[in-house]
C-alpha cells in the first residue's frame, strides 16, 4: 500500500495524481491450507453455543455536539505563507514518513479542501490482529489506518431517519504545533426487524480445497444456517458456491415457506479444489440480478479468503462485472474475509467497486457479530454515494493531512457530482476521519467546515449536513481529551506504527499499549482490551 496521503497548500494536485496512479498489488497465489475454514473454527465456539441473542453494539466512545449549518462553503482566500519547518519524521525521498511536504508561496483556496468517499470497512484491523496472534507483524501494505479507527464504535449523536449527523472535535498532539481534528459521522440506529425493508441476499461461498479438512466446511455451513434463522419470512436468499467452477446451488428463494429448502442447500455443500473467484463473482451477480426484488435491499455477500488462482485473476476484470451490476441494478456487495492467508487488497477493491464494505472474521465473537448482531447494518442502507468534504480555513491552517482513506479520495469538484462513486452506509454505523492539522502561529477562530453529502437510498434525493470547528477546540492535550478522541488517536497511532510512519507526538508501542489499557479499564471495554493486547504483541514482535 502506498504511504498515507499528505496535504499542503499549493501541492495538493500532485498528491492526488500520485494517489490515482498507485495501485495495491494483487495478492499472490499461496498454499491455502489454513484458509476459509478458519471462520468455521471460530464459529463452533460462538454461533453454535450462543446463537444470535444479545451481543454488544461495539466499543463506545464519546463524541462532541454537532453545530449544523448550511451548505458547505468554499474556504476563504489564502494569503501567502512563509516556508514552513519540515515536519517531524520527514525523509529526503518524501516517502512513508512525511507528515506534510514543505509549503509553497501563494496557495490557492482549493488547496485547503479534502474530499473522500466514506468507508466503513474494518477488515484491515481484524486481519492485523489475526496476523499478530499468529506471531507475525502484518505487511504494512495491508494496514489501512481508517479501518483501525473505524473498528471502534463512537457515541456520536444519531440522526432520525436516513442520512447522517456530523460532529467535530480535536486536541493537541505533541510539542511540534500539531493537533488532531476528528470528524465524526453517524447514521441512525437500525429499525426493528419488522420495519426494515425486505432483503434479497445472494451468498457466494468459497468451497475450494482448503475447506476439505475435517469440520471446516461443516462449521461454515452451520454459521449460514444460524444466520438464515434470523431472516424474516419476506426476505429472500440465494446460494452460489465456487471452486474451480461456480454453481448456483439455490436460486433466489423466499425464506417464508422455503426455510427448509435453504437449510437443505446449505447442508449439501461439499469441498472441491481450486479457487475461481471470478466465476463465483460472475455467477453470484447473475443470480442476484435474476432474483432482484424492487423495493428490497439487494446484496451479494461474498465469503472467501480472496486468493484467486483459477480462471480470471485480474482484479480489474473481476471488478468490471461488479460495476455493471451496481449501475444497472443497484446491487451492493458485502465481503467477509477469512483465513490466515487472505487476499486483502482484492477483497477491499471488490467491495469498493461494488458499493459495499468488508470485514474480517477470525474469532467466535466476530462471527456472531457479523452474522447475527450486525446483520441489519450489513444488509440495509441509510445512504448511497456518501462523500465527505472538509474545507480548511487558510487564514488559520498551515498544513493538514488526512490519516488514511488513501484509496477513497475524490476530486474536490466531484463532491456534489452524484454520478461519482461515494460510499454506501447502513444503519448504526459511525465513520471517523482523523486529520493531523498544524495551525499558523497565533491563529484563532475558524479552523474548518466539515460536511457530508449523500443520496437517500429510496428516493435518490441529495442531502447535506455540515458542522464547524474553532481553534479553541484544539487546545486540550489529546491524552486529556474525550475518551472517543483518545481511542481514535490510539488506533491511528497503532496503524501508523505498523506502517512505520511518523504521526506527530507518537508514543512508543509500550506507551500506547498502556494508554489502551487505561481506556479499556475506564469503560470495561473488551474490544479496546483486545486493541491493547494487539499493540503489546506488536511491541514484543518488534523487539
Amino acid at each position: 500500500m502506498r504511504p498515507d496521503s499528505e496535504h499542503r497548500a499549493g501541492d495538493r494536485d500532485r498528491t492526488r495524481a500520485s494517489a490515482r496512479a498507485r495501485r495495491r498489488p494483487r495478492a499472490r497465489t499461496r498454499a491455502r491450507t489454513r484458509a476459509v475454514g478458519l471462520l468455521a473454527a471460530a464459529l463452533v465456539g460462538g454461533l453454535l453455543v450462543t446463537g444470535c441473542g444479545g451481543g454488544s453494539e461495539g466499543s463506545s466512545a464519546d463524541g462532541s455536539k454537532a453545530r449544523r449549518t448550511g451548505p458547505l462553503p468554499a474556504p476563504a482566500p489564502a494569503r501567502p505563507s512563509a516556508p514552513a519547518t519540515p515536519a517531524p519524521g520527514t525523509e529526503g525521498d518524501g516517502e512513508q514518513r512525511d507528515i506534510a511536504p514543505t509549503d509553497t508561496p501563494s496557495p490557492t483556496p482549493a488547496d485547503y479542501l479534502s474530499t473522500f468517499a466514506l468507508d466503513v470497512d474494518t477488515a484491515s484491523y481484524g486481519y492485523a490482529r489475526r496476523t499478530l496472534a499468529d506471531g507475525r507483524l502484518p505487511d504494512p501494505k495491508t494496514v489501512r489506518p481508517e479501518e483501525f479507527v473505524n473498528s471502534f464504535r463512537h457515541d456520536y449523536p444519531r440522526p432520525e431517519g436516513n442520512g447522517f449527523s456530523v460532529t467535530a472535535d480535536g486536541a493537541r498532539a505533541g510539542d511540534e504545533g500539531w493537533s488532531f481534528l476528528r470528524v465524526g459521522l453517524a447514521t441512525g440506529p437500525a429499525a426493528p426487524a419488522s420495519e426494515r425493508p425486505p432483503a434479497a441476499l445472494t451468498f457466494v461461498v468459497d468451497v475450494s480445497g482448503s475447506m476439505s479438512e475435517t469440520g471446516r466446511l461443516d462449521l461454515v455451513k452451520q454459521s449460514l444456517g444460524v444466520m438464515t434463522d434470523q431472516l424474516r419470512s419476506d426476505d429472500s436468499l440465494a446460494l452460489v458456491t465456487f471452486s474451480d467452477t461456480a454453481e448456483t446451488v439455490l436460486p433466489m428463494t423466499r425464506v417464508g415457506g422455503g426455510r427448509g429448502r435453504v437449510h437443505d442447500a446449505i447442508d449439501s455443500l461439499e469441498p472441491m479444489s481450486s479457487t475461481n473467484l471470478d466465476a463465483g463473482v460472475r455467477t453470484g451477480y447473475d443470480t442476484a440480478v435474476e432474483g432482484a426484488r424492487p423495493g428490497a435491499t439487494n446484496r451479494v455477500v461474498l465469503l472467501s479468503d480472496a486468493l484467486a488462482n483459477t480462471g480470471e485473476t485480474d482484479a480489474d476484470a473481476i471488478l468490471d462485472r461488479i460495476s455493471d451490476a451496481r449501475r444497472e441494478h443497484g446491487i451492493t456487495l458485502f465481503g467477509v474475509g477469512v483465513g490466515s492467508e487472505y487476499g486483502d487488497a482484492l477483497m477491499e477493491r471488490l467491495a469498493d467497486k461494488g458499493d459495499g464494505h468488508t470485514t474480517y472474521v477470525s474469532t467466535p465473537e466476530e462471527a456472531r457479530k457479523v452474522f447475527c448482531d450486525e446483520l441489519p447494518q450489513n444488509i440495509e442502507l441509510r445512504a448511497r454515494e456518501a462523500k465527505a468534504q472538509v474545507a480548511f480555513d487558510p487564514q488559520t491552517v498551515q498544513r493538514f493531512r488526512l490519516i488514511g482513506y488513501d484509496d477513497r479520495q475524490v476530486a474536490d469538484d466531484d463532491y456534489r457530482n452524484d454520478r461519482v462513486d461515494g460510499g454506501e452506509v447502513g444503519p448504526g454505523h459511525t465513520v471517523t476521519a482523523l486529520y493531523a492539522v498544524r495551525l499558523r502561529p497565533g491563529a484563532s477562530g475558524h479552523v474548518a467546515t466539515a460536511g457530508v453529502r449523500w443520496l437517500d437510498p429510496a428516493t435518490r434525493a441529495p442531502h447535506e449536513e455540515t458542522t464547524q470547528i474553532e481553534a479553541s477546540a484544539l487546545d486540550t492535550d489529546v491524552w486529556r481529551s474525550s475518551r472517543g478522541l483518545q481511542l481514535a488517536a490510539t488506533a491511528a497511532y497503532f496503524a501508523d506504527a505498523l506502517r512505520q510512519g511518523a504521526l506527530p507526538g507518537a508514543p512508543t508501542l509500550s506507551q500506547l499499549a498502556s494508554r489502551a489499557d487505561k481506556l479499556a479499564r475506564s469503560a470495561e471495554d473488551k474490544d479496546v482490551r483486545q486493541l491493547a493486547e494487539a499493540i503489546r504483541r506488536a511491541d514484543e514482535l518488534r523487539n
